[in-house]
């Protein structure tokens, strides 16, 4: 197992909220064209794809054809899924092209009661491999840990009409990236970071014809990680969780009886500020917000002014948002084939990647397999591997003929 030795000043970062504004705390007003000016939070690991259909598919799945993986993309889908329950379990081998034991393992799995109304559960849990903390010299050995963080959500999904549902979905979201190491000048001790989200989505669907072969348009919105703001230190700084804006449709076309193809398209974006830019106000000797909004505001604040906070405007927002999209073919929902394209922009994170896999199914049982190729060499994400294994059953009295 590979460790990774952390510095005790690097350690500070995480809990101190003086260093954590340092990195902001430069004079960069007279720099000319797109600046860098990415947006973090706590926990982004609750923003990793989890599974490997929608991982070869761009990372798409608002609108997407309902599985069982839905409770990270639209738990609003479950209700349209053909199926009565199932289970679902992903591995994915993390940023090996840095660290060879960065893991996340994700479970999932789902009922339906009657034709209306679907519950849902999954378990997210990350691990960071073993790390090892020392102070201000190398030499100074404060002891391993191992980090994790996991994730517990349930959700309920109600259809209205026959083509619109509804869900809601709670989350219950540990973080544990210390083991309780003292930091800071104050020597603060750290604590595993905890807090409760909820996500909102809805699904709509129409099906129709073309050309007397059925075809299916779609849409789904998904806000996610909606909940209180997480420390890791009683005096520390509280940071925001991921909440996520994800909204997109999707097309899916019976090209003959065994042939079928779905096209979707997602767009992502942060509901949490933006950070200012900052200038140093010689007078007063300290650092002051030039530009922008001041980041430490409410949580509701956060997610409505979230769209017009940038430092550089409406520009800004634009690029803070995220396109994704994917196509999937299928011959004879047993054999299918993927091929997806994420892009983000340079100054919000830079990730442009290409993705592909491959998936089967054979009567209750499905396998898939993604695979990520990123646009710039030697990039972390590089070999990014994603494995996902389905059980989708249905009751005696629902079963296909």
């Amino acid at each position: 197992m590979r460790k990774i030795e952390i510095s005790f000043l690097t350690l500070i970062c995480f809990f101190n909220i003086s260093v954590l504004k340092s990195q902001s705390y430069h004079d960069i007003l007279g720099q000319e064209g797109d600046r860098l000016n990415t947006i973090t939070t706590a926990v982004p690991f609750l923003l990793i794809a989890p599974d490997a259909r929608a991982g070869s598919m761009g990372e798409v799945g608002a609108a997407t054809t309902p599985d069982i993986n839905s409770m990270h993309w639209n738990p609003a889908k479950y209700i349209f899924i053909d199926g009565d329950y199932g289970v679902t379990i992903s591995y994915t081998p993390w940023m090996r092209k840095l660290i060879h034991d960065i893991n996340l393992a994700y479970v999932s799995g789902y009922y339906k009661f009657d034709k209306q109304q679907a519950i849902a559960a999954s378990l997210r849990y990350f691990t960071l491999g073993e790390i090892q903390f020392t102070g201000m010299t190398p030499d100074e050995n404060l002891g391993t840990f191992s980090p994790t963080e996991f994730a517990i959500d349930v959700a309920y999904n109600r259809l209205f009409g026959d083509n619109f549902s509804f869900a809601i979905a709670l989350r219950y979201i540990y973080s544990n990236l210390s083991g309780g190491a003292t930091v800071g000048t104050g020597h603060a001790e750290t604590k595993p970071g905890q807090s409760v989200a909820g996500d909102i989505a809805i699904f709509y669907k129409n099906d129709f014809k073309i050309n007397k072969q059925d075809a299916r348009i779609a849409f789904g919105m998904d806000i996610s990680n909606i909940g209180a703001k997480i420390t890791y230190s009683e005096i520390g700084y509280r940071a925001f969780l991921p909440t996520n804006l994800r909204i997109g449709p999707s097309f899916t076309y019976n090209i003959d009886d065994f042939n079928a193809i779905t096209v979707a398209f997602d767009l992502n974006k942060l509901l949490v500020p933006t950070p200012p830019y900052y200038a140093y106000d010689s007078i007063n000797e300290e650092y002051v917000i030039a530009k922008g909004k001041d980041p430490h505001r409410s949580v509701v604040d956060a997610i409505f002014s979230s769209f017009w906070d940038a430092p550089d405007g409406f520009k800004e927002e634009l690029h803070e948002v995220i396109f994704c999209g994917g196509v999937e073919y299928n011959y004879a929902e047993q054999f299918f084939v993927r091929a997806g394209y994420f892009n983000e922009h340079k100054t919000k994170g830079n990730r442009k990647f290409a993705t592909f896999g491959v998936g089967v199914r054979y009567n209750i049982f499905d396998l898939s397999f993604s695979y990520l190729v990123p646009f710039e060499q030697h990039h972390p994400l590089e070999n990014v591997l994603r494995f996902t294994m389905s059980f989708n059953f249905f009751k005696p009295q629902n079963k296909p003929k």
